[in-house]
C-alpha cells in the first residue's frame, strides 16, 4: 500500500518566503549595529587625549615663535605676509645681541670644561673609593638639582655679599658651575658604575701608574659620558636665565638675559629670530650628545 506525502500549496510557499524576508529585514539593523558599534571609551583613551593636549599646549607657542621669525612683516600676525630671513640678518647687525652671544659662548664653554673636570674627579672618588662622609658629599653634589634656581641664586648672592665679594664674571662662572655640576656627576657616575675595576687593576699589574691607568684605560671608557655631560653642561649654562639675573654684573648680558631685557622694552621681530636660534641650540646639542654617546659606546664595544 503506497503512502502519499502532502506538499504545501503555492499560497503556503509564498507566505513562508514573505515571512523569511521580513525576519531577515528585522535582523539586519541589529547585525549592522553589532558590526559598526563604536568602542566604549576607556581610561587610557582619556589619558592619551590629555597627553596630546598637554604637548600641544607646551609646544604650540614654540612653533609660533619659529614661524614668526621667518615672517617678512614687522608685526606678528597670521597669516604670514611672506617668507624672509631679514630678522636673522638683523641679529648680526645688533651689537648688543652679538656681544651677548659671545658672552654666552665663552661662559658656556668654560662652564662645561670646569664642570666636566670636577665631575670626573668627583665621580671617581664616589664610585672607586670609600671614605668617611662619602654619602653626605655625594648628596651635597646633587643638591643643586633639588633646590629651585631662584632660591639658589638669592642664597649665593647674599652669601657673597656677606663676604663683600662684588659681582663679576668669575662669580657668574662659579654659579653656572654650581648648577651644572650635578648633571655631569650623574652622567659620569652612571657610566663609571658599569665599568669593571678589573680593567684598571690589569693596567696597574702591568706596571702603569695611577695617571697612566686613568688616561689610557679609564678615560677612554668614560668618553661617551664625558662628552654627553659636557654638552649638557654647556646647554644648561647657555640657556639659564633665572640664576644669571642674580649673579651677572652690570653691563654683562647673556643671550637669555638679553632677550629678557628686550622684552621689557618692546616686542621686536628680532626676539623671535633670537628665540629660534636658542631653540635650535638647546634642542640640537642634547641630541648631538646622545648621538656621540651611542657612537662612542659602539666604538668601545667594537
Amino acid at each position: 500500500m503506497m503512502q502519499t506525502t502532502s506538499t504545501p500549496s503555492a499560497p503556503a510557499r509564498t507566505a513562508a518566503r514573505i515571512a523569511d524576508r521580513a525576519a531577515a529585514t528585522a535582523e539586519a539593523p541589529t547585525r549592522a549595529g553589532r558590526r559598526f558599534r563604536l568602542p566604549r571609551p576607556s581610561g587610557w583613551s582619556f589619558i592619551r587625549v590629555a597627553t596630546v593636549l598637554v604637548y600641544v599646549f607646551m609646544f604650540a607657542p614654540i612653533a609660533v615663535v619659529v614661524l614668526l621669525s621667518f615672517n617678512s612683516s614687522r608685526f606678528g600676525t597670521f597669516p604670514l605676509e611672506g617668507f624672509s630671513f631679514r630678522w636673522f640678518q638683523a641679529l648680526w647687525a645688533n651689537d648688543a645681541i652679538v656681544n651677548a652671544f659671545q658672552t654666552s659662548l665663552v661662559l658656556g664653554t668654560l662652564t662645561a670644561i670646569i664642570s666636566t673636570a670636577i665631575g670626573i674627579a668627583a665621580s671617581l672618588a664616589m664610585v672607586r673609593y670609600d671614605f668617611p662622609g662619602k654619602g653626605l658629599i655625594n648628596t651635597l653634589l646633587i643638591t643643586p638639582i633639588l633646590v629651585p634656581e631662584v632660591v639658589l641664586g638669592v642664597a649665593l648672592l647674599l652669601f657673597l655679599r656677606w663676604l663683600s665679594i662684588p659681582k663679576s664674571f668669575a662669580l657668574l662662572l662659579m654659579g653656572h658651575v654650581l648648577i651644572t655640576l650635578p648633571f655631569v656627576v650623574l652622567v659620569v657616575q652612571a657610566r663609571l658604575t658599569g665599568i669593571k675595576p678589573v680593567y684598571e687593576e690589569a693596567a696597574r699589574s702591568l706596571g702603569a701608574n695611577a695617571w697612566e691607568t686613568f688616561f689610557r684605560v679609564t678615560l677612554p671608557l668614560l668618553m661617551p659620558a664625558v662628552f654627553a655631560g659636557m654638552l649638557f653642561a654647556f646647554t644648561i649654562s647657555f640657556d639659564d636665565v633665572t640664576a644669571t639675573l642674580f649673579w651677572k654684573s652690570g653691563g654683562t648680558e647673556t643671550v637669555p638675559t638679553q632677550i629678557f631685557a628686550m622684552l621689557r622694552n618692546s616686542i621686536s621681530p628680532e626676539i623671535n629670530a633670537l628665540g629660534t636660534v636658542m631653540i635650535v641650540l638647546t634642542v640640537s646639542l642634547p641630541l648631538i650628545a646622545g648621538f656621540l654617546a651611542r657612537r662612542f659606546a659602539k666604538g668601545g664595544r667594537g
